[in-house]
């Protein structure tokens, strides 16, 4: 009897052991998740990060910001936009912010309309850069390859990024989007419902303007909009071309137009750095093509519209498959003081870089001048190294300054 209870026991214990296992391995397989990130800035627009990040990705991989549009949130954009079938396949990080619901703003929506969130170094734009600064810096991403991406209130907050981070972005993609301060002075009503009539070169002043003196290189610009949308009517569309063609100094005629599936048309502005897509009959909404074949991508649903897969077609554009960049559309890593002054690196304690100027704090933590990067605890202990890269900008380049 006890030999057949030990033998049991034992038997019992064996088929445990491997259920644990099994568990464990499961777990462990296919592990990259999307992942919420805590602790990657000040966060002044008060926005969620998550972050996926396939399995093996190599380092000095490339970096996808893509922001879901109104009443969605960052899993919607993961689980229906494409952008993880491309991520696994080519290698590459992407970081999906996420507007915080409240009973303000119940609808998600990213606030493309209001000065606080729209200037360099405040609010939701400076949450999005310090999402970028983080991402790079933790988790050794490339960041002369960051891309920005959005739909809706997504695409006109990916268009907000573009104007006042050009130093961040390599190119972009705007989708059912609207131009970089459409609103304000505009009310969002008319921006989204009747659009506004602005020449090129008046769209244009207000990109340069929302970083005076950069000089760098602009990002390369793809725009996306369906042409029966009545969220966001077509006209914003036209506007955006108007807009980043006059910054990107060519001509608002098409060198080239191509036909593409679902009723597409893709019109190629200047040395391809500008691309406007206008879909037939389509509505407010993430173009997706739910399928398996290369260029098929997402899960039709809520504005998730079957059509063509944009994720496919903006890797291509972003050259994340391996297509070769024409070097005039990425931006400069960082922009510079002048073009003669080489950038300033200074080494001290957190409470010396306050007092200096390069830095600031709040609530007992320190954060960087100008890119609000974190220091950590405001004290004379704690060590950085800030590396001047704009006037009233630091970031911090702890082993990056010889």
């Amino acid at each position: 009897m006890k030999r057949f209870l030990y033998s049991s026991l034992t038997l019992l214990v064996a088929v445990l052991s491997a259920v644990v296992v099994t568990q464990f391995t499961a777990g462990r397989a296919g592990a990259a998740s999307l992942t919420r990130i805590t602790g990657f800035g000040s966060n002044p627009g008060g926005l969620n990060m998550w972050l996926y990040r396939p399995d093996g990705l190599p380092g000095n991989a490339p970096l996808v910001v893509a922001m879901h549009g109104c009443t969605q949130t960052a899993n919607d954009y993961y689980a229906n936009s494409g952008w993880k079938k491309y991520a696994d396949l080519h290698h590459f990080a992407v970081v999906f912010p996420e507007r915080i619901d409240s009973a303000a703003f119940p609808s998600n929506c990213f606030q493309w309309f209001q000065e606080s969130h729209i200037t360099r170094g405040q609010g939701q734009a400076l949450s999005v850069a310090q999402m970028v600064g983080h991402a790079t810096r933790t988790y050794q991403l490339d960041a002369t390859r960051v891309y920005v991406t959005g739909l809706s209130a997504g695409g006109a907050m990916a268009a907000v990024m573009l104007a006042t981070y050009p130093d961040l972005f390599t190119a972009g993609s705007i989708v059912s989007g609207l131009p970089y301060r459409c609103s304000p002075p505009a009310s969002t009503s008319t921006c989204q419902y009747s659009g506004v009539d602005k020449t090129p070169a008046a769209w244009g002043d207000l990109v340069r303007n929302a970083y005076p003196g950069y000089t760098g290189r602009r990002p390369r610009v793809a725009i996306w909009h369906g042409q029966s949308d009545a969220v966001v009517v077509p006209k914003n569309g036209i506007e955006l071309r108007d807009q980043w063609t006059n910054v990107l100094g060519v001509s608002q005629t098409p060198v080239s137009s191509e036909s593409l599936p679902a009723g597409t048309t893709l019109e190629k502005y200047g040395a391809d750095m500008v691309r406007l897509y206008k879909i037939a009959g389509a509505g407010h909404g993430t173009p997706v093509d739910p399928g398996t074949a290369a260029d098929q991508c997402g899960t039709a649903g809520a504005y998730f519209l079957d059509s063509i897969c944009s994720a496919y077609r903006d890797t291509r554009f972003f050259g994340l498959d391996g297509s070769v960049v024409p070097p005039t559309g990425t931006p400069t890593p960082t922009p510079t003081i002048s073009p003669t002054v080489a950038p300033v690196c200074v080494t001290a304690s957190n409470y010396a870089h306050t007092t200096a100027g390069r830095a600031h704090q709040s609530g007992g933590y320190t954060y960087a001048n100008g890119s609000n990067d974190s220091m950590g605890l405001w004290n004379t202990f704690t060590i950085h190294t800030l590396k001047q890269t704009g006037p009233g900008y630091w970031i911090v380049a702890d082993g990056q300054c010889a």
